[in-house]
């Protein structure tokens, strides 16, 4: 066996009670054997068995208070994977389906994400299984003041920059910053994603939706295409797909549909983004409710339930931007059956690695999450640089460092992907373009 194929044996010996972190590191530890026969110095040095363990892994109980008085515990987790290039840098997700092994797959993606920036900053995740979803702003609020509490001690300006995920918006973090503030006694850049009044940038909320429409335009573009025209479905209604979808339409797209757990909303004439956004980020209801804005002489939209099926419609680019693993294997089929030419991830690892194989086979655009989706923490890193300096950045600034970005990372793990031999394979180029950064970093910095 390999070098790579001995590491990743023996991390799924130690992790096999983690299956979402061991799809992670299969796929990414494949792809990154023709690296590892080109420079078979990485091997001298252990680098891959240090690159596969995160640095610092933390678990701890959060007990809050609800409305009724009642004591209840959550559990609390920040994994610090890699700081060879630059502070931990990964959201928070507040959601019941949080466990070590997703936080972990999230922050092993993240240090290749957060590399293929351009940016100095390592890769990390965290969150808990606490369900914001049906509580109070005041027990929500409970809640990020008793977690913050503990996770305080980890993190700081120059070691952990956290930011918002899956169930952590811009009030989750207000209350998680406030408390830091109370603790720290001073105003640090400790929490991206934070509100315009206390240091938040531009763009911050949009970044990830309009991140990955630019870079799946630069995809159409090298193509001598565009989205003039086509027919997008946008899977998930959160911030990244209703920004995604939002630009889309921009430039000339018509979405067809979006989802959410309950279903799907499908509308041949394109769905109206504004609704949507009042529906998830003001009454953070249902996507269903979106045909209550239509009288019955107008409504040309309908619902259906089962969000997975919402990968039965034909359309010419698919954005997955719900959560992982919604693409399988039968969902795959159906994208290729109905000739969709573009794949690009909005989510973290929304497609199996049995969707992603039938995908590439037939030969699909495929851009994967960690680079697709980077746009989020790149503008996260703008804002970073923003408040250190004490600058508020014009909307068009920030947009257009955005889209220079997603550009370039386009161009690298293009360039990645043919410098190995692999053409159009955008997953075996975005893991080598962002291994190879840290990689290097790490040689140099010796065996820690």
């Amino acid at each position: 066996m390999s070098y790579v194929t001995d590491v990743l044996e023996d991390l799924k010996k130690k992790n096999a009670d983690q299956p979402e972190f061991i799809q992670a590191a299969t796929e990414i530890l494949e792809s990154l054997k023709p690296v590892f026969e080109k420079h078979p110095e990485y091997q001298k040095t252990g680098l891959l068995e240090r690159y596969v363990e995160p640095e610092r892994i933390v678990i701890f109980r959060v007990p809050w208070t609800d409305d009724e008085g009642n004591i209840r515990v959550n559990r609390g987790y920040r994994v610090q994977f890699n700081s060879a290039i630059g502070p931990y840098k990964g959201g928070l997700r507040f959601h019941k389906s949080v466990n070590l092994s997703i936080i972990k797959f999230l922050g092993f993606e993240q240090i290749l994400k957060n590399s293929l920036t351009g940016m100095n900053i390592g890769g990390g995740k965290g969150g808990s299984d606490f369900d914001p979803k049906g509580k109070s702003d005041a027990e929500v609020m409970r809640f990020c003041q008793s977690f913050m509490t503990e996770l305080y001690n980890y993190i700081g300006p120059d070691t952990d920059v956290p930011a918002g995920d899956i169930g952590v918006g811009s009030r989750e973090v207000g209350f998680l910053f406030g408390q830091y503030n109370r603790i720290a006694h001073e105003h640090h850049c400790v929490l991206t994603g934070s509100g315009l009044e206390y240091g938040g940038s531009l763009v911050r909320t949009e970044a990830t939706g309009y991140g990955l429409v630019y870079i799946t335009e630069e995809a159409l573009k090298q193509r001598g295409d565009n989205f003039e025209g086509k027919k997008v479905v946008v899977s998930g209604s959160g911030n990244v797909a209703i920004y995604a979808a939002e630009k889309a339409i921009m430039l000339g797209a018509t979405v067809i549909a979006m989802s959410d757990s309950s279903g799907y909303i499908y509308d041949e004439n394109g769905i109206q983004v504004p609704f949507v956004k009042e529906i998830k980020e003001i009454k953070r209801g249902r996507i269903f409710e979106y045909l209550d804005y239509f009288s019955k002489e107008d409504l040309t939209a309908k619902f259906v339930e089962g969000s997975a099926h919402i990968w039965d419609l034909p359309c010419d680019i698919a954005l997955p931007c719900a959560t992982q693993n919604e693409i399988d294997k039968d969902s795959a089929e159906k994208l290729v059956d109905h000739g969709v030419k573009y794949v690009t991830e909005g989510a973290n690892m929304p497609c199996t690695l049995e969707a992603t194989q039938i995908i590439q086979k037939n030969g699909l655009v495929y851009l994967p999450g960690k680079a697709a989706n980077a746009g989020g923490v790149a503008t996260s890193a703008l804002e970073m640089a923003q408040r250190s300096s004490r600058l508020c950045w014009s909307f068009e600034e920030v947009d257009s460092r955005l889209k220079n970005i997603m550009v370039n990372i386009y161009n690298s793990i293009d360039a990645a992907a043919k410098e190995y031999g692999y053409e159009n394979d955008y997953v075996i180029g975005s893991n080598i373009a962002g291994f190879i950064k840290v990689a290097n970093a790490m040689m140099a910095q010796g065996i820690v």
